[in-house]
């Protein structure tokens, strides 16, 4: 049978959504406790996409194949018993078993926030500590320009490479409460770094003038300086055709 869960993390403590060999990843916890559950068969998640060390998650999705009798309470609950802390399924079903959770993904939800106010130090895990003005007027003109299907190389990780950096950005909202700048980007999918780097470029457009055009049409990362860090984005849902 597949299951589709939902969860949640705290990306803080670790290296990365992917597992990785002798370090701390989501896929590698929430497997480790699967296999304990079916009694050492490995159990392999196949996620919506992986998220970076320190990202978080609101509502990340996997789909995983299992062939044990047991209710699906009892299997969420079970899940949540041998994950640790910083890791929460909060939904778990059962799915069509050609259903993929990368595969099928319709559409993908991400929220960066960035604090322009005073430092805060216990949120520094959490939210990008910018602590400085940022005209958000000046904002929203610059990141209209993203909305659409575009080749977005200019904000790819320049160490991967992809047969295509084509995706389609349907909308970016920016809302702002108590000196937190929220902005909400929804597409059909995101390469590697590109939001942190459409981040970065914003904020570098907003107060060096100049234009985000320019740089989308450059095709080049190095026309502008660094990448937001990834303490303040988070992967806040994704949408299926079906399932």
């Amino acid at each position: 049978m597949r299951y589709l869960i939902t969860f949640s993390y705290d990306g803080s403590n670790f290296s990365g959504y992917q597992k990785q060999p002798n370090l701390r990843t989501i896929q590698g916890e929430i497997e480790k406790a699967l296999n304990f559950i079916s009694g050492g068969k490995k159990i392999e998640i196949h996620s919506s996409g992986r998220t970076d060390k320190k990202v978080h998650a609101y509502n990340q999705k996997a789909h995983f194949d299992l062939d044990q009798n047991i209710t699906l309470y009892k299997l969420k609950s079970a899940i949540n018993t041998y994950t640790p802390n910083d890791i929460y399924i909060k939904d778990i079903k059962l799915v069509r078993n050609d259903f993929h959770a990368r595969y099928d993904v319709l559409k993908k939800i991400y929220i960066y926030k960035i604090n322009i106010g005073d430092y805060n130090p216990i949120e520094r895990n959490y939210i990008f500590q910018y602590n400085k003005l940022l005209d958000i007027d000046k904002l929203k003109i610059q990141l209209k320009h993203l909305i659409g299907t575009h080749d977005y190389s200019a904000f790819a990780n320049k160490e991967e490479k992809k047969e295509s950096y084509i995706r389609t950005i349907y909308d970016i909202n920016v809302t702002k409460k108590n000196n937190i700048i929220y902005l909400k980007f929804i597409g059909n999918g995101f390469l590697k770094y590109q939001i942190r780097n459409m981040v970065g470029a914003l904020i570098e457009c907003v107060t060096k003038d100049k234009n985000i055009i320019d740089i989308l049409n450059s095709k080049n990362r190095s026309t502008y300086g660094k990448i937001a860090p990834p303490e303040g984005l988070y992967l806040y849902d994704v949408k299926y055709k079906k399932t």
